[in-house]
């Protein structure tokens, strides 16, 4: 079989994952299609559109479950929790789950490279798909589709954040990165009995977030706390130190978190 045969069967096996939500097959193709291919295909409109779409649609479907599933979380967590679920790091492995890779339609260029299992691809391109399924059956298609492919995901983050550190899940962020453990600097000040600790949370040689406390383990835990949204924050942005393609995000790119 050749590789355009084993497109169109990816594609083909992709739509039927998705008859429940009656995505029209041009409304899916775009979805799928990069823009490397649609600088080749000049009639082919790209994904970017629906991209945007989809993130805009994620955030809200997301949100909406976190915040009537998880009432005992603060909003400082539920904010995190919706930072790592709709991030690069969970989106990518959605689309491989879903047959995306395959399905995608790439130029000869980005194929080449490997294109099929870039993390940012798969992430906007799973975006995308939403798009399409929201414009197809609705925000309740949507959530739908969303929930399916990440609502295993929002448990488990969800479970982590009720009762994990922020610190072990800083750690656990910035090892995926491929950035190193986190490293800690502590000042104190005042007298004995009214110490206050200022702590600064460094990773991947960067001063990413600063906490203050009565104790030293209350300042580092604050600092990770701000460390980590700043790095979820550029999981689902595209922003350096992410290990994102910067080539692959465009520039509406300041949310998903």
């Amino acid at each position: 079989m050749s590789e355009l045969e084993a497109d169109g069967s990816s594609r083909r096996a992709l739509s039927d994952r998705l008859a429940a939500f009656s995505v029209p097959g041009d409304l899916l193709r775009q979805a799928l299609a990069h823009r490397s291919f649609c600088a080749e295909t000049p009639s082919q409109p790209s994904n970017e559109r629906l991209e945007l779409l989809g993130d805009a649609v994620l955030g809200l479907v997301i949100t909406d479950h976190l915040y009537a599933s998880f009432p005992e979380l603060p909003e400082g967590d539920l904010a995190r929790v919706r930072a790592a679920v709709v991030s690069t790091l969970a989106l990518a492995p959605a689309a491989e789950a879903l047959g995306i890779g395959p399905a995608l339609l790439l130029g000869k260029g980005e194929v080449s490279s490997g294109g099929r299992q870039k993390a940012s691809i798969l992430a906007d391109c799973v975006e995308a798909v939403i798009g399409a399924v929201y414009l197809s059956a609705g925000l309740g298609g949507a959530r739908t589709l969303v929930l399916d492919l990440l609502g295993a995901h929002v448990i488990e983050i969800a479970q982590s954040a009720r009762l994990g550190d922020p610190k072990n899940r800083l750690q656990e962020i910035a090892v995926q990165m491929l950035l190193g453990p986190p490293v800690y600097t502590v000042q104190e000040r005042g007298p004995d009995h009214a110490k206050q600790f200022t702590a600064e949370a460094v990773v991947g040689g960067e001063r990413l977030g600063t906490g203050v406390g009565r104790s030293k383990k209350d300042a580092e835990r604050h600092a990770a706390e701000v460390a980590l949204a700043v790095l979820l924050e550029r999981a689902r942005s595209g922003r350096p130190g992410d290990g994102r393609d910067q080539g692959d995000r465009h520039p509406f790119d300041a949310t998903h978190a």
